[in-house]
């Protein structure tokens, strides 16, 4: 279905009955990617977004429109649209980044959070004026190359040299998920909620006072190291390291997944 708030058309699924899970993908992901995991959900009701730039939810043409703050403000108004005043959030890494932010800016909106593969984004204007040039000279070769050169290279990177021993099936699917995206939105998610223009949360990770999942996979040593660093600073978190898996967990190890986040999200219930 589609859903228009603060003057954008999003895109959103929902799965099920009972209490809210909100699912945010990452980069070159979409509300699809979430899709295989549903059926081990029965007993929440599943909400998943294309965020901003991203599958069949617009891509506004300002970059200043997909920065982070106004990606929150969008989440709150979809929120207030579904009737929904506290739910539970799931973001996988540039979602993971977006939940963590809806977290701090919305805390009594939250019940649990997980972080998937995730980060508070980086602690130095050092770090993210040189991940800014990174991102903004990324976004220009998906704009002048197109979309399809750009999944080719980004396919080969390291951060997804686990993936490549999937089915082939499963493999085609993140092909096409990731195919469906158009250079702009692609181009200016980067641009505007890449890690070097978001604000960094690692100062504000112990203001957050709600159940935190961090799960990162065994393989992915960077993200390991990340989560252990958030766990130390977060108040009440847990972090579970995945065995031979990589940075998508949700895709490499499904089934597992979708079981920790279900025993986090009941754990102490009834």
């Amino acid at each position: 279905m589609t859903m228009m708030v603060n003057g954008v058309c999003y895109h959103v699924e929902q799965y099920g009955e009972g209490e809210p899970l909100l699912l945010l993908h990452g980069f070159t992901g979409s509300a699809d990617t979430w899709r295989p995991l549903a059926p081990f959900w029965p007993d929440f009701r599943v909400m998943a977004v294309d965020l901003l730039g991203h599958g069949r939810t617009e891509a506004p043409k300002d970059a200043r429109r997909y920065r982070i703050e106004h990606e929150a403000a969008d989440l709150a108004a979809l929120l207030d649209e579904w009737g929904v005043e506290q739910v539970n959030v799931l973001g996988y890494s540039m979602g993971g980044r977006l939940a963590l932010a809806f977290a701090v800016w919305h805390p009594r909106r939250v019940r649990r959070l997980v972080l998937e593969s995730s980060s508070p984004g980086l602690e130095t204007e050092e770090e993210r004026r040189a991940r800014r040039e990174a991102d903004e000279a990324l976004a220009r070769k998906i704009e002048t190359e197109g979309v399809r050169a750009f999944v080719d290279d980004w396919e080969k990177i390291p951060l997804f040299a686990t993936q490549q021993t999937l089915p082939d099936p499963v493999r085609a699917a993140i092909r096409r998920e990731r195919l469906r995206h158009t250079a702009t939105g692609l181009a200016n998610s980067l641009r505007g909620m890449g890690t070097g223009v978001q604000p960094s949360f690692w100062e504000r990770l112990g203001e957050l006072a709600m159940p935190v999942l961090l799960v990162c996979g065994e393989r992915d040593e960077k993200f390991c190291r990340i989560a252990a660093q958030m766990h130390e600073r977060l108040p009440n978190s847990e972090l579970i390291c995945v065995k031979g898996a990589g940075h998508a967990i949700h895709v490499e190890q499904p089934g597992i997944f979708a079981k920790i986040v279900s025993e986090f999200m009941t754990k102490g219930e009834v």
